[in-house]
């Protein structure tokens, strides 16, 4: 059958990579035909070469829920999690659904991973019992719905390190137990299989690392072991997935013993950026250097993120002040402010 009757599949399929992903839903519940269609790897890559993609960031921000309150008097609002998207080409700002029965909202400290056109929550704190919470939750941006994936294996962990290849695979490392034990085990999830692997283990321990998809390897950045506690490394270690076996630990990946937090990706010739002290930091080969200064407004950064040659920055001029957003062009090192709806900020 016709993907539209009348009109040949190649000339319905120029039609269909033409939709904006916030139709996809509509279109995959039509008919059949286009369910099918939108879903396939195919359909991704020629609506990217095309020019037709859509760049979303998600991100995880916490707000106060009046309604759930700790502490003397009550007076200690309890955060909840919720998914904020942010569209860089409309600037537009909006928030993911909860799957069904999340009332009281994602969990804490979850780790988020895209894998083709599904994003993968994994882990985090349970927002009631407070422990760590080995479910994986995937939303497909094709039906805009929820579907629950297998657990990660093992003992419940929580502060990995985590990242995916982009398109099937999720990564899992380090961390720490219930009994706050740092981890060296590593798993990886195939997405499409609902399946996980468990992985060779770390040479080091490496609570709070960082993880990141970097030249076909999976980074695992920085973090500390159970005796250093918050003591964090400047060492890294990288996973071939090609070879499924880590590479040497490198000892002074980063400039300092820091949290690796706002580690990032980099571009062609930085392997990674960061924030520090007020800078934006690139590593290009074995040397960091300063890439730009941070404004004011986001000093003290809460999110980054990069993509296509920018890096989005989310913070305040100081902590519980009200967020701001910036963009840096990587190229010409220019900052563009980001409107932020008070919701969001």
């Amino acid at each position: 059958m016709a993907l539209i009757p009348g009109l040949p599949d190649d000339i319905a399929r120029e039609c269909l990579i033409r939709v904006p992903y916030a139709g996809f839903s509509t279109v995959a519940s039509t008919c059949k035909g286009w369910k099918a269609e939108i879903e396939l790897p195919q359909f991704r890559s020629h609506r990217k070469s095309a020019g037709h993609s859509q760049v979303i960031l998600v991100m995880a921000q916490t707000v106060l829920d009046p309604a759930r309150s700790i502490g003397f008097a009550k007076l200690c609002h309890v955060p909840v999690y919720r998914l904020t998207t942010f569209e860089p080409v409309s600037g537009s700002w909006s928030e993911l659904p909860p799957p069904p029965g999340f009332c009281g909202g994602f969990p804490m400290f979850c780790q988020l991973a895209a894998a083709g056109s599904d994003l993968v929550v994994v882990g985090g704190l349970d927002p009631v019992s407070w422990e760590a919470s080995s479910s994986v939750y995937i939303y497909s941006f094709i039906t805009a719905t929820w579907r629950r994936g297998a657990d990660m294996p093992g003992r419940p962990r929580s502060f990995f390190g985590c990242a995916s290849d982009g398109d099937r695979v999720v990564l899992v490392a380090g961390g720490h137990d219930n009994e706050k034990n740092a981890l060296r085990s590593a798993v990886a999830y195939h997405v499409e299989r609902d399946e996980w692997a468990a992985l060779p283990d770390m040479s080091r321990e490496r609570d709070e690392c960082k993880g990141i998809f970097h030249g076909s390897k999976f980074h695992v950045i920085s973090g500390y072991g159970t005796a250093m506690q918050g003591k964090f490394e400047k060492s890294s270690e990288a996973f071939d997935t090609a070879t499924w076996q880590w590479g040497p630990v490198r000892e002074d990946a980063l400039m300092a013993s820091t949290c690796p937090r706002t580690c990032v990706d980099g571009d062609v010739d930085d392997h990674l950026y960061m924030c520090r002290d007020g800078d934006v930091l690139a590593l290009r080969g074995s040397t960091w250097r300063v890439k730009a200064k941070i404004p004011g407004g986001v000093a003290n950064p809460s999110h980054v993120t990069k993509w296509q040659g920018k890096l989005l920055v989310i913070g305040s001029a100081r902590a519980g002040e009200p967020l701001k957003a910036y963009v840096l062009e990587t190229r010409t090192c220019t900052w563009t402010n980001v409107e932020l709806p008070q919701k969001f900020s």
